[in-house]
């Protein structure tokens, strides 16, 4: 079959209580209006029961019947084929959900049979010591035999575990001691089996192994013979034991034209290995990218000095990678200390030596510390973990020994070194961005997924040799704005660096707040007021949604960031502090302030947004649109981003999307619209097309950024608008290629030298198409 060139997504966010494969259905005819080429998909394989994300699967055999089952599956792949538009599927191969035992088969059998059972190899389980631990168990509620269904289990609360073959008799805790697993408190520290990063509820898979490869991907085999999908995206490579090697099974099983873009979390400067068998990344280098190029420069200073006055740290570069390298120890040697000990283990039986397991603890953690990559065994990044052994050997003289049986034991190519770079990537995540991110706050919009928030905003000149890049070597790769997982959507984000425009504005507002409603914690606190700017009502208050929205950001913001509260201790003396400050910001004098700063600074945020939607939409790659982002949204992390869309609205206003500025309420579902409408109509100056900056001449030329595409698509926006509005455009002037230009987005025609107020006369943006 011929498939369908992919030239933009739209994902959308199913769940079986508010949005299924039957309702995506009846969206087809409004994606295709949009533009969009295909329609992306969160996991629809089986998940555990009320699932709101999918990624959880109970069962990778089966299409999720609270989604609709495989029929409804195949009859969207039909509704889509017949518009010319196709279908991208998520796909979580690195685990599977074990919440509720008896919902995922091969976990149940195994907890029953134990390494008799014939799924035992699917997990990556610690054997060792017989049983393995299963962190289940939270206070001193017992144990006891449920005997009311056809075999007897053993009960925890609702929870329920098999009991072998023959080793049931007498009570509930001789019974438990006869099983392969052991039920522990979740708060121990023991877990038998590899997870995702720290979540017990997630079991790993091997899928490493051939036989679990082709079981966990039997049905995605007969979507492709099948002809029902055109690509995938895949969740996490970096937790499997061989990320490189799983990708070259699944293109073999997808074919050499099907897209394949994988969730590689890139860190600053970090290219993707150029051998793997991919399309490129799900898109988060190209959102640090399109974040940076709109932040101003001239702020840093003003920021760096209020989260120094407010923290007692500044917050930069070199602050953040001490904080970095402390807080990777701090989760080795506790949330993942379970992975650190198997590791260690791996590391003692791959290089045998009398070195003392301490030291080698010791050795993993400083080395794994220092590395500033998800993994160090691509291409690119294959020089970092001899780098990091070098300096903690300078460091820590003492431990030489256990540093050289670490080194003996990675060259070896065995159990250590695999499970060294699922650590490394998993100590990242967690001490970084479920941590860190949270911590800092001197403009939280650069603390997104593989974000750098030390470096504040790039050039222009650097955003255009990235996206030539792009254009060069991963034409395909995928390019966000949101996603599922970005720590705030991009209206959002765009809004708060807005704040880098303004800084001593801000600076002077914060101090002025904490005067009339003092924050509980100086840290939080100004991590939150920008939280409450990006979110705050550009008309009036926060009404009950939006409070009851920044009331649940907040206890996540505080428990992720581990200082005050975690949600291992919580501290609720601190948390209702916290809520009763927001509460008193809402209700009492600091409101009228922060509308007042809103109505100044909102409208330079939807100027930013719309500029980098655009160069999104218009540059190199495959853009997606994240659900409901063609308008003005206030999303922040998940869960709050992954709330239902209000798909009627957007129905009704694409009827008639006639902006006339950059605030209206369409400005954004136009430019959506256009751009990908552009994209379906000229594929050849999009996927392949080539890449050229398009400058401006003239006092405010830095205040302009845009590239041309191919050789008849120029797409140009406004930058740092708010300190543009002091001096306007004066004279500045952009020069076309020769030829008559329309912009699409309101039919006006240009040729030659056109001035900047003429080419944004209306909206802070331009589309252009050559006749």
């Amino acid at each position: 079959m011929t498939v369908p060139a992919v030239t933009a997504t739209y994902r959308l966010q199913l769940r079986g209580d508010a949005f299924t494969l039957a309702d995506a259905r009846e969206l087809a005819d409004y994606l295709d209006d949009l533009g969009a080429s295909h329609l992306y998909l969160s996991p629809v394989l089986t998940a555990a029961t009320g699932s709101t994300h999918g990624y959880d699967v109970t069962d990778p055999t089966s299409v999720s019947p609270a989604l609709g089952g495989r029929e409804s599956l195949v009859a969207l792949a039909s509704e889509l084929r017949g518009r010319g538009m196709g279908l991208i599927v998520d796909l979580v191969p690195n685990h599977v959900g074990v919440a509720d035992a008896s919902q995922n088969r091969w976990w149940w059998d195994v907890l029953k049979h134990g390494p008799g059972s014939a799924y035992a190899s699917y997990f990556d389980i610690d054997w060792a010591k017989g049983r393995f631990a299963v962190p289940a168990l939270g206070d001193d509620e017992a144990l006891r035999i449920d005997r009311t269904g056809q075999e007897p289990m053993l009960a925890y609360y609702d929870h329920r575990y098999p009991i072998a073959p023959g080793t049931d008799g007498g009570d509930a805790a001789v019974v438990h001691s006869r099983q392969a697993y052991e039920l522990v408190d979740w708060r121990s520290g023991r877990v038998g089996y590899r997870r995702f990063f720290t979540v017990n509820e997630l079991a790993a898979l091997r899928q490493e192994d051939p036989a679990v490869f082709e079981a966990s991907h039997r049905e995605v085999r007969t979507w492709v013979s099948d002809g029902l999908v055109d690509g995938v995206r895949i969740d996490h490579p970096d937790g499997l034991t061989d990320p490189a090697g799983y990708l070259r099974r699944l293109r073999e099983l997808l074919g050499p034209d099907r897209w394949l873009v994988i969730e590689k979390i890139l860190a600053s400067g970090e290219p993707l290995d150029p051998a793997l068998p991919v399309d490129g990344t799900t898109g988060y280098d190209a959102l640090g990218e399109l974040t940076a190029v709109f932040l101003d420069r001239a702020g840093e200073r003003e920021l760096t000095d209020l989260h120094l006055q407010r923290t007692g740290d500044r917050g930069d570069a070199e602050s953040l990678r001490r904080a970095e390298r402390a807080l990777k120890r701090e989760v080795l040697r506790g949330g993942l200390a379970p992975e650190v000990r198997r590791l260690v283990g791996a590391v003692r039986r791959d290089a045998p030596s009398d070195i003392d397991p301490d030291a080698v603890t010791s050795a993993v953690v400083e080395v794994l510390a220092l590395i500033p990559y998800y993994r160090t065994d691509y291409g690119p990044t294959s020089g970092a973990l001899g780098e990091a052994i070098d300096v903690v050997s300078e460091e820590h003289r003492e431990l030489a020994g256990a540093l050289s049986a670490l080194s003996a034991a990675v060259l070896a190519e065995g159990e250590a070194a695999a499970r060294l770079q699922q650590v490394c990537g998993a100590a990242m995540a967690k001490a970084v961005e479920d941590r860190l991110f949270y911590r800092t706050a001197r403009l939280i919009c650069l603390q997104e997924v593989g974000g750098d928030p030390g470096r504040f905003g790039i050039s222009v000149a650097q955003f255009h040799l990235a996206q030539a890049r792009r254009a060069r070597d991963w034409p395909a790769a995928m390019t966000t704005l949101s996603t599922h997982d970005t720590k705030r959507g991009e209206d959002v984000r765009a809004r708060i660096g807005v704040l880098s425009q303004a800084a001593g504005l801000w600076s002077r507002s914060v101090r002025a707040w904490e005067e009339l409603a003092p924050s509980p914690d100086p840290a939080p606190g100004l991590f939150l007021w920008q939280t409450m700017f990006g979110v705050w009502p550009v008309v009036g208050v926060p009404d009950a949604t939006v409070r009851t929205r920044l009331h649940a950001y907040a206890t996540k913001a505080a428990r992720e960031s581990g200082v005050r509260t975690s949600w291992e201790r919580v501290d609720a003396t601190f948390e209702s502090r916290v809520h009763a400050w927001i509460d008193e910001v809402i209700d009492g004098p600091v409101a009228a302030s922060m509308s007042d700063l809103v109505r100044i600074l909102a409208p330079h945020g939807r100027i930013d947004s719309l500029g980098q939607k655009l160069l999104q939409l218009a540059g190199p790659g495959i853009p997606d649109v994240y659900q409901g982002t063609e308008l003005w949204e206030d999303s922040l992390v998940d869960p709050d981003n992954r709330r239902p869309v209000d798909f009627g609205v957007r129905r009704r206003l694409a009827a008639d999307p006639r902006p006339v500025s950059a605030v209206d309420a369409v400005a954004k579902l136009l430019v959506t619209r256009t751009a990908l409408r552009l994209r379906r109509e000229r594929p050849s100056s999009f996927v392949g097309g080539t890449y050229s900056p398009v400058t401006a001449e003239g006092a405010a030329a830095s205040h302009l950024v845009g590239f041309l595409r191919g050789e008849d698509v120029i797409a140009v926006a406004t930058r740092h608008s708010f300190t543009l509005s002091e001096h306007g455009w004066r004279g500045t002037s952009v020069a076309l290629p020769p030829g008559t230009w329309t912009d699409r987005l309101n039919g006006h025609v240009f040729t030659g030298r056109i001035a900047a107020e003429e080419l944004f006369g209306r909206l802070p943006v331009a589309l252009l198409a050559r006749a």
